[in-house]
């Protein structure tokens, strides 16, 4: 094992968020070290869907959202790469009157909490923006949102981020995460790192590095499902979702549709291994299909599921260790991440070089898992 390598910062994960925030703590003045145990985009920032949404947020997420749909509208400036980034609108789709009044509740909600970006359209004004919608449907929430390339928009962050001096080194899995003299210690097989600071992005494996520093963070892998058909002719200009139904569908540039929807796979972690529920695959088909009939005719080109972190109350962890003021950690985004990608790296970053804890990730503190599991570790001592 080599002696140890200093830094500032340690940034362990090479997913987006992981990218992002070193970007941008470099730019902030840090000498960055980042350690990926696979390859930058190797897991869920590399898999994913691409929606770029607001659109169906957790409230606690919408300003965060907010931030960050601001930074995907200039991510050329950012990373000096357009990303695949196209603005297109957001559809949550009703299927009966019930359903648009389940729509329009929520942007009644949106709307008293001083968010104005999704609104309701009927059944014409549905079939107007998506002419290929099956009759059945009544109307849609919808938001001016996007989508854009996962795997092409993490490797932009992980370019940008070495141009401006991150030392990104793959294939370094952290075996052991210490603090030691005022420093953190990350072992791996084949060197040992140092840093005053340490930024936990590890994704589905971040509960592991959590807690050896003494944080509760119940991370769930999951193995979300995705497919993509072969090339068709135009006929979807926007990323489509159900209302009361798992999908999430939209037509590519190249004519390509790329369907998920939250339907799971198997993952077995340890192995990096994820496997295909073809019985969950047919679910998502059929629904992409009762929603847009034409599909009935599409010819599966391949399918693929990564590696996510879920939390239990499905919000990612944000902010400083519970029990660290120099560790910090941003995982568990639950399978919709990818939005908040830029603006947690930039807030993360500013939070790792001043100490200014954003209201935008406020919410996310990692200490709210902690009473939870005291009290399951107290049920334990007194059954």
């Amino acid at each position: 094992m080599t002696p140890p390598r200093a830094s500032d910062l340690l940034v362990i994960g090479g997913g987006l968020h992981g990218c992002a925030a070193a970007l941008f703590a470099a730019q902030a003045g840090l000498r960055v070290t980042l350690l990926e145990k696979d390859s930058v985009a190797r897991h869920a920032s590399g898999v994913n869907a691409g929606g770029v949404r607001r659109l169906w947020r957790d409230l606690e997420e919408v300003p965060l959202a907010e931030r960050s749909m601001q930074m995907w509208h200039r991510i050329s400036d950012i990373v000096g790469e357009e990303c695949g980034f196209h603005p297109v609108p957001q559809v949550k789709v009703a299927e009966s009157e019930d359903d648009l009044a389940f729509l329009a509740a929520r942007a009644e909600r949106m709307r008293a909490e001083g968010f104005t970006h999704e609104t309701i359209i009927d059944r014409k004004e549905l079939r107007v923006l998506l002419p290929a919608v099956a009759e059945h449907c009544t109307g849609a929430l919808v938001s001016e949102d996007g989508f854009a390339q996962p795997f092409q928009t993490t490797r932009a962050f992980a370019r940008r981020a070495r141009a401006q001096g991150v030392a990104i080194h793959e294939g370094q899995q952290v075996r052991r995460l210490s603090h030691e003299a005022g420093l953190w210690r990350a072992e791996t097989p084949e060197a040992v790192w140092t840093a005053g600071r340490v930024l936990n992005c590890a994704g589905a494996w971040a509960g592991g590095i959590a807690a050896q520093i003494g944080d509760v963070a119940p991370v769930e892998p999951i193995a979300p499902l995705m497919m993509v058909t072969q090339r068709m002719r135009p006929f979807c200009s926007a990323v489509v979702g159900v209302a009361r139904r798992q999908l999430s569908f939209k037509q590519m540039p190249n004519g390509t549709v790329v369907i998920g929807g939250a339907r799971l796979g198997r993952v077995d972690p340890a192995r990096n291994r994820t496997d295909i529920d073809f019985r969950e695959l047919a679910q998502t088909a059929r629904t992409a299909r009762e929603i847009f009939p034409l599909m009935a005719g599409a010819a599966i080109q391949r399918c693929w599921s990564g590696i996510e972190g879920r939390m239990p109350d499905r919000l990612p962890v944000i902010g400083r260790s519970a029990r660290h003021e120099s560790a910090f950690h941003a995982f568990g985004f639950s399978a919709h991440g990818f939005q908040l990608g830029p603006a947690t790296g930039a807030l993360m970053a500013d939070l790792i070089a001043t100490g200014r804890l954003a209201p935008e990730i406020a919410p996310f503190s990692i200490t709210r898992f902690a009473a939870s599991a005291e009290a399951q570790s107290q049920t334990r001592r007194t059954s």
